[in-house]
């Protein structure tokens, strides 16, 4: 595995066991919001082969409540 892809992998992998201690009756929120925003930050670009070619992320209908 590549090294992009091997943190990319990680930090999707974190990013998700985090979601999951999200849903803990004792989940610290600030912490949460802290690092969630941290390793959201942190995410390395995706590897070749993620995403199919010409993808683009902003397409797409508008999010609930988003500008139309």
């Amino acid at each position: 595995m590549c090294p992009s892809c091997e943190d990319f992998a990680r930090t999707v992998l974190m990013l998700g066991q985090l979601a999951l201690y999200g849903d803990t009756a004792e989940a610290d929120q600030d912490f949460i919001e802290i690092v969630g925003t941290s390793l959201a930050a942190s995410l390395p670009e995706p590897p070749p082969g993620t995403f199919p070619p010409g993808y683009d992320p902003t397409s797409g209908p508008p999010y609930p409540g988003g500008e139309s």
